[in-house]
Order: C-alpha cells, then sequence, then structure tokens
C-alpha cells in the first residue's frame, strides 16, 4: 500500500470514528471548566471551593462537539430548505 492510499484510509478511518463518536455521545466536557461547571479557586488553606459559574456552558460543564453541532445546522438548513 503506498503512503498516500495509507493517508487516506486513515483519514477516513477517523472521520467516521469522529461521525460515531458525535451520534453516540453528542455532548464532550467544557474546555473552558474542564466539566466542572465553574472555576475552582482555593481557599486561604489551599482546599478547592467552587467560584463562578462558566460562562460558556451556562454552568453544566457539558459543550456540543463540533462534528454534531454541524450536522445540526446542517438538518436544520434542510428542514428549512423543504417547507
Amino acid at each position: 500500500m503506498t503512503p498516500t492510499l495509507l493517508a487516506i484510509a486513515t483519514t477516513i478511518a477517523i472521520t467516521f470514528c469522529y461521525a460515531g463518536l458525535c451520534a453516540a455521545a453528542p455532548f464532550g466536557t467544557c474546555r473552558r471548566c474542564h466539566g466542572a461547571g465553574c472555576t475552582i479557586r482555593t481557599d486561604r488553606r489551599g482546599r478547592p471551593r467552587p467560584g463562578k459559574a462558566c460562562r460558556r456552558c451556562q454552568a453544566t460543564g457539558r459543550r456540543i462537539r463540533v462534528g454534531r453541532w454541524l450536522y445540526n445546522r446542517l438538518a436544520r438548513t434542510y428542514r428549512a430548505g423543504t417547507r
């Protein structure tokens, strides 16, 4: 197998795996708060305490994956165009 075919096959396999991941688990952890839903601060003794609520995920700790966001956008456009 030539390196070009191997690269194409690998890219297709990764794409299908990511599409499966987006279909099975459309939400991932928030990149800003790492799934905590808020910033983690420490008090004077060094113990972790919850801080302000995360504005990016609205304190849920979850975010929609890019692939699922694209799928939702395309499906919404398709539905709007066939009405």
